[in-house]
């Protein structure tokens, strides 16, 4: 049986010292997180009488983890990035912000610098077989106007589940691109459609959620960040109808109002006047945003990300 002796003055000194509270250097806010953190789990350990081989093998785990660079995989599929809109839901409702097409999870895949175009873009390389997808729609204010000049940042996996810079197989910027909206709000792009994927299955997120029962799979999808001045940035997703695993995303992204529905067209006379050759496929989707209530809310988080923003 675990003693507890967290809560005793002698141990929270010494908590204390080790998280920095007892010196004036250091960052205070990292030092209250810190403290904080060694205390939770310190509890841990005493109420659900954790060992020392446990403790020691989670130590392990995290070495892996980070080896592998798999915590931000990991944090979708435990809910916690989830959980982080829905706090900012929350905090949306509490402050009367309403409206606009719903935020998901960035997941840990975007690379900064995309080409930027006008209106309208081809994204793929051409070195992939995939069916082609036409993919457009409009961004729109929060009365339904058109947002000119609005960049919208798009971002998907290949018919492997794989993303370019991750993948060293594919050429840079393959499958992302940055397009500004024309006149009307509309962005248009020419694309492949994309594959859902699972988690690797030699990784140390799959071994954590084998440990839990679960599955580590991901619809198909498409990722957006969409910005323009005066609104508010948008962080999201559009999951594609039909997937088995729409409903079902072990990253809990799939949210009421992004389900893209895709339209595959068999047409000879249609897809010759797209310039392409057999089947092909259309999506259209539409987004709207809110207004930004101060300039802060127009800038994405500061999280950090492959390469720079340009």
């Amino acid at each position: 049986m675990t003693v507890k002796i967290a809560h005793t003055a002698d141990v929270q000194k010494f908590f204390e010292e080790a998280s920095g509270l007892l010196n004036q250097d250091g960052n205070p806010r990292l030092k209250t997180l810190i403290n904080r953190i060694i205390n939770d789990v310190a509890r841990v350990i005493e109420d659900l009488e954790v060992t020392p081989d446990e403790f020691w093998k989670a130590v392990d785990y995290l070495n892996r983890l980070g080896a592998r660079q798999e915590a931000g995989l990991l944090v979708a599929g435990l809910g916690l990035e989830h959980y982080l809109d829905l706090q900012l839901d929350a905090q949306d409702e509490q402050a009367g912000l309403s409206g606009g097409t719903p935020r998901t999870i960035e997941g840990p895949l975007y690379v900064a610098g995309a080409p930027l175009a006008e209106g309208e873009v081809r994204m793929d390389d051409g070195l992939d077989a995939g069916t082609v997808m036409f993919l457009q729609g409009r961004v729109l204010d929060e009365h339904g106007q058109p947002v000119a000049g609005a960049v919208v940042d798009l971002w998907h996996a290949n018919t492997q589940g794989t993303y370019s810079y991750f993948d060293s197989t594919q050429s840079n910027y393959n499958l992302r691109r940055r397009i500004i909206t024309d006149a009307e709000g509309r962005y248009r792009a020419r694309s492949i459609v994309p594959s859902g994927y699972g988690c690797p299955a030699d990784g140390p997120t799959q071994e954590l959620l084998d440990q839990l029962g679960r599955h580590g799979n991901r619809p198909a999808h498409v990722h957006f960040f969409i910005s323009a001045p005066g609104h508010r940035h948008l962080t999201t997703q559009i999951n594609l109808s039909g997937d088995q695993y729409l409903w079902d995303d072990f990253a809990y992204a799939t949210r009421d109002g992004l389900v893209g529905e895709l339209r595959f067209v068999e047409d000879a006379a249609a897809a010759d006047a797209r310039g392409v050759e057999g089947r092909f496929a259309e999506m259209d989707f539409d987004f709207q945003l809110q207004a930004a209530p101060q300039p802060a809310f127009e800038l994405r988080s500061n999280r950090p990300r492959a390469l720079q923003d340009a």
